[in-house]
């Protein structure tokens, strides 16, 4: 498959492209609103995989062509982006292709982060709304750690929780996470569910504010 990562040049974006080109056969199209941008980052992502002795395939693209030519596309982008993100390619979308969301609403003080979500509910279902009647959307990523994800030398040993109305999509991409060594999915049901997953994200990160020896905290379900 080729997954498509719009932001790809921030943070959970270059995490995720990271494992997926060393952990997975799959072809990594990096997007941005400047491509220039995006094949910069590709160098240097291909650059410290090289290191590793991975012959990464990754490609950089402007957004909408990096979604025209994917099956997968995440919006690694913040929550406040996904919106304009979303109308910018919503033509290079379609029933085949699997939109995907690790984007949280957090508002923060001097306390923590907060859990705020928009008026749907949470940004997955606002990512449902704002898409293409057609496209199937999946809520995943939300609770990692993007320093825990875009180091290689760190093993991970974490889950992530997967929301989608389309038991097909929902499959397919429980499929693909797993492929990340040390990343197990699993299912939390339809899209309604989406806030209970997405309010975990502020959760890890206070526990990492307020505890030293947790820098990179996620979640394990046993």
């Amino acid at each position: 498959m080729r997954i498509a990562l719009l932001g790809g040049t921030g943070d959970i974006g270059q995490g995720l492209a990271l494992r997926f080109a060393r952990d997975t056969d799959h072809e990594v199209l990096i997007g941005s609103r400047d491509p220039e941008k995006a094949r910069e980052a590709v160098d240097d992502y291909e650059a410290e995989l090289e290191e590793r002795g991975v012959d990464a395939n990754i490609k950089g693209f402007k957004n909408g062509m990096a979604a025209d030519r994917s099956d997968i596309v995440v919006l690694s982008v913040p929550p406040y982006h996904v919106g304009d993100t979303i109308e910018s390619v919503e033509d290079s979308l379609d029933a085949e292709t699997i939109l995907v969301t690790p984007a949280v609403g957090m508002k923060g003080d001097e306390d923590g982060l907060h859990y705020h979500p928009p008026g749907t509910g949470s940004v997955t279902e606002l990512v449902a709304e704002r898409a293409p009647d057609e496209v199937p959307v999946v809520g995943a990523f939300h609770n990692l750690a993007a320093d825990a994800l875009s180091n290689l030398d760190n093993d991970l040993d974490l889950d992530t929780l997967l929301v989608a109305d389309d038991d097909d999509a929902k499959e397919t991409l429980r499929n693909l996470t797993n492929e990340i060594e040390g990343l197990r999915a699993l299912d939390v049901g339809p899209l309604a569910n989406a806030a209970e997953v997405e309010s975990v994200t502020p959760l890890v990160i206070n526990i990492a504010k307020y505890n030293a020896d947790l820098h990179d905290v996620g979640v394990k379900f046993q």
